[in-house]
Order: C-alpha cells, then structure tokens, then sequence
C-alpha cells in the first residue's frame, strides 16, 4: 500500500471517476492511475469502485467506507508534514486564502497588510470564486482557508468560525425620487424600481430573496454580479437602484452615488471562516484567523478542529457558547 494509491481512490471519488482526469490530476497516466486502483483491490481484497466493462461508474458499498479512511490517511499524512515544517522552525510557507469578491476587496485587505508585517517570509495566495467553490477548496487542500457569507456552513467536512455581522445597503443615483422619501423606506418602495443586487448564493441573496418573499412582493431583478463594484457601476448608469453589502459603499459618493440604510428591511448577515476538520494549521495560519477576527481564540479553534462531526452537531461552530459568544464580542 502507498499513498499514490490512496491518491487514486480519493481522486476518482472527487473526478466523478473519471480516470482520464484523475490522470491530469496526479500529472501521471490513465492506465497507471487504473494499475492503482487495482493493486490496491487486489491487496485489501474487496473491490472499491462498481465497474461497467473498464469504467468506474460509482462506489461500492466496502468501497464507501474504504474512502472515508483514505481521506483521513492522506489529511493526517497533509497534518504530519505541516506539523514537521512547523516543529523545524519554518516561518516560511505559502497561505492560500479563498474569498469571495466583496470579502476580498473590502474586509481582507487590513488583515492582509498585518499579516504581512508579521510574518514577512509567507506568500499569500488569494483565490475569489463563488462560496461553493471556495467550500470545494478547502475540503480538497488547494485552500487553507475560506472566507464567505454564504454556503460554508453546508459542509461536514468543514468547521466555520461566525466573524462579524453586517448589512445590506441601497444605493441609488444622485437625486432619486427614493432619497425624498420621509420616514423608513419600505420594500414597496424598492419594488416600484428595476433592482441590481448580487447573484444567487453571494453575499447574503438568500435574505433579500427571503425579505420580498415574506412580503408577498416580487421584485424587477434586472440583473445580477457577483461583485459589488459592478452593481454600484450599473447603479450610476441609470440601470436601477442597487442592494450591496455595507462595507462596498466606502466610495459611494465619489462615484454619483447615495446609500439608504435599509437593516429595517433585511435581516442581517454573518461573514463565515472555514477551515478543513482535522487540518493541522500552521502558526501563522492560526495568526491569520485572529488577525480577521480577533474576537476568536486560538484554544476555541483548536477545540472546534478536534471536534467529531457527531458532537459538533454541524459543520458550523455555531450553536451553544460558540456562536454567541463570538457574535457578541464581534
């Protein structure tokens, strides 16, 4: 048995067993990744995947609880070199840190620039995508660390640390007919106004979808993004009035804009750490979590790490003392 076998079960799992692009994966070749597989069968004695001819197409069911000890195998074999690196002294490394847009542009950049000064030999590698594929990243080791408003708790395989809350705010042109309104502004209002908001999944939708929908309003979205400078640039163009997040309107006024503030009218939403469960984090993956959420604390993360999926009651630190206590404090 060798971890190159173990590599080809776990990314056959994860290719949706397709051994062409496993083979791209592992940078090796399609019948070597199949030699894998087989010897590995042949030596536990029980077949793993459910084979039509030479294709896998699923797997069996010894073959189910095979894989979850291969994923444990190969992350504590991930923990043993972080941890070696770390008992050498290293202060050195590369931290890959997956965000979303918004978070990227407006709540890493303090937290980059400190990090940065304490610990001036690792590299950060930044990654924006959606709040699925950053959830995918950090299961699969490409990401240390993942850091959205939505999706992270979905996840077994991840543990997600609540960091700060935050609203969504109206932005509208200069002038509008909304900022003559008197008094809180109503859902009614925004609906009478084509809307720009984020897409399906980003930076809180699902409570803007929920607060028309518990209206019984249906609101004119005229068009979506994932990024919340290309909303407010639609915005100044005459497209429609648009919902961002709160810390995306630092520029607002530069740009022909107003903001409204509108907590009234949507519930409020948590940015999300996550990190893989079991993962042996570095010393200054750790700093950099404190750094963007001081209201945590190193032994409260290493506790939520060491936590089985059973006792944790999900994927998310988020129930009991945990949540509360860090909502509170944030």
């Amino acid at each position: 048995m060798n971890f190159q076998q173990l590599r080809s079960i776990r990314e056959a799992a994860r290719c949706g067993f397709n051994l062409t692009e496993v083979a791209n994966v592992l940078f090796t070749s399609q019948p070597g990744v199949s030699r894998q597989i087989r010897e590995l069968e042949e030596e536990l004695g029980v077949d793993i995947f459910i084979r039509n001819g030479k294709r896998l197409i699923g797997l069996t069911d010894p073959g189910k609880g095979i894989l979850k000890i291969v994923e444990r195998l190969l992350q504590e074999a991930e923990n043993l070199r972080q941890a070696s690196q770390e008992y050498s002294g290293e202060t050195s490394g590369t931290l890959t840190v997956a965000a979303t847009h918004t978070q990227a542009r407006y709540a890493l950049p303090r937290v980059v620039q400190g990090f940065r000064a304490s610990f001036p030999d690792v590299r950060i590698a930044l990654q924006q995508s959606s709040p699925e594929h950053i959830a995918d990243w950090v299961i699969s080791g490409k990401a240390d660390v993942g850091i959205a408003t939505e999706g992270l708790t979905q996840f077994k395989e991840l543990i997600s640390f609540p960091c700060y809350e935050w609203s969504h705010v109206l932005v509208v042109p200069e002038h509008h007919p909304l900022l003559e309104i008197s008094g809180p502004i109503s859902l009614a209002d925004l609906a009478a106004y084509p809307l720009i908001t984020y897409d399906v999944g980003f930076t809180g939708r699902g409570h803007i979808d929920a607060a028309f929908r518990t209206a019984g309003i249906t609101p004119d979205i005229v068009l979506t993004a994932m990024d919340s400078d290309v909303i407010q640039q639609y915005v100044s163009l005459g497209l429609g009035v648009g919902l961002v997040a709160s810390m995306a309107t630092e520029h607002t006024r530069q740009n022909g804009l107003r903001s409204i503030e509108v907590s009234h009218l949507l519930a409020s939403n948590v940015t999300r750490l996550a990190v893989r469960r079991g993962a042996y984090l570095r010393s200054y993956t750790y700093d950099f979590i404190l750094q963007f959420a001081p209201q945590l604390k190193r032994e409260d993360i290493v506790e939520a790490l060491q936590a089985e999926p059973h006792s944790a009651g999900s994927s998310a630190v988020h129930k009991g003392d945990f949540e509360q206590r860090f909502l509170k404090i944030a």
